[in-house]
């Protein structure tokens, strides 16, 4: 699997940027097109990399400062059917579905923590399906909730600035996160009392024994146990570009059945409910960031040597790519985000 590098770069470091990339074991269809730049003035280098380099080459891309003075595009081609693409695939370490890329999951991280429109509202119809799973006692509907549910990407970013030290991230993920708890339990308490005043909702409802969707505000050891496992394998998914994985993530966690019985509980003042489902909330939040964190700082320190074992033991130890001066890649350098 290869990745496509887009980039404009300022002429005083434009050889340096050629120089980088030419080698055959690190890149494919390198082209320079000489002042093709207009902002900033300068060139346009571009070139396809393997995935399991693509974080080396990101990484010494930036200590040449072009992160600032210039501009560093990644895409994903849909198809390289030609033989510098297979050749490099050969040579490149590990797997390409192994490969963390810590520039992406950080930026992917950012992204999550942006508030939207689109977020509160996912948030909000999430939270309502799962109150009406609760009334009719549907662990359908619950499903169906967890899946529309948007907050794991806020989850992990939180965690993703808690290793990387990015306290701006953190803090604006977990703004993002407890706002649209907020809103949306708001949201489904009105609604919860519009229905109780119009009969539509009664309090027998919500406390009448639910053999479907009781768990919901009942936390307990297996609670936190279920929200480690999601969150590590959440996190995971999300380093390593598995999305199919997200999906199994998003249908193990209550976070958002608790926010809809939370709202409902309200509406109807079932005291007992909402402590359980505030209980089940913090469970859920703090065992999926928990996980992740560990996750992140293992990744960060053994994951290289994990992929160097995973080659011997599956016998792709292949040629190493070269430094430029016939050594091998150091670990340090693949490390670098």
């Amino acid at each position: 699997m290869l990745l496509h590098l887009r980039l404009t770069v300022p002429r005083d470091v434009s050889d340096a940027v050629v120089e980088l990339l030419r080698h055959d074991d690190r890149s494919a269809n390198l082209t320079l097109s000489r002042g093709a730049s207009l902002s900033p003035e300068g060139d346009l280098v571009e070139c396809d990399v393997a995935r399991e380099l693509a974080g080396e080459v990101i990484g010494r891309l930036k200590a040449l400062g072009l992160h600032e003075s210039g501009g560093i595009v990644v895409t994903t081609p849909t198809s390289t059917p030609f033989a510098a693409a297979r050749r490099l695939e050969r040579v490149a370490p590990g797997d390409p579905d192994d490969a963390v890329i810590w520039d992406s999951v950080i930026e992917n991280c950012w992204a999550a923590s942006r508030p939207t429109v689109s977020y509160y509202l996912f948030f909000v119809l999430a939270s309502l399906l799962a109150a009406i799973a609760v009334i009719t006692d549907s662990s359908v509907l619950v499903i169906g909730a967890m899946v529309v549910g948007p907050e794991f990407g806020t989850v992990a970013a939180v965690a993703t600035g808690l290793v990387f030290a990015r306290h701006r991230l953190t803090g604006r993920a977990l703004r993002l996160l407890l706002s649209g708890v907020v809103v949306s339990v708001v949201v489904v308490a009105l609604l919860s009392l519009l229905g109780g005043l119009t009969g539509l909702i009664t309090p027998e409802m919500v406390t009448r024994p639910r053999p479907q969707t009781g768990f919901i505000w009942h936390p307990d050891s297996w609670s936190f146990i279920v929200a480690l496992i999601a969150g590590a394998a959440g996190v995971l998914a999300m380093t390593t570009a598995r999305a199919n994985a997200m999906v199994g993530v998003f249908i193990s966690v209550t976070t958002i059945p608790a926010v809809g019985n939370l709202g409902l509980a309200i509406g109807v003042w079932t005291p007992s409910e909402i402590g359980g489902s505030a209980a089940q909330l913090a469970v859920n939040i703090s065992g999926m960031v928990l996980a992740g964190v560990v996750v992140l700082v293992l990744q960060r320190l053994l994951w290289v040597r994990t992929l160097r074992a995973a080659d011997r033991l599956f016998a792709r130890g292949g040629p190493r790519p070269s430094d430029g001066g016939g050594g091998e890649v150091s670990a340090e350098r693949r490390r670098a985000p």
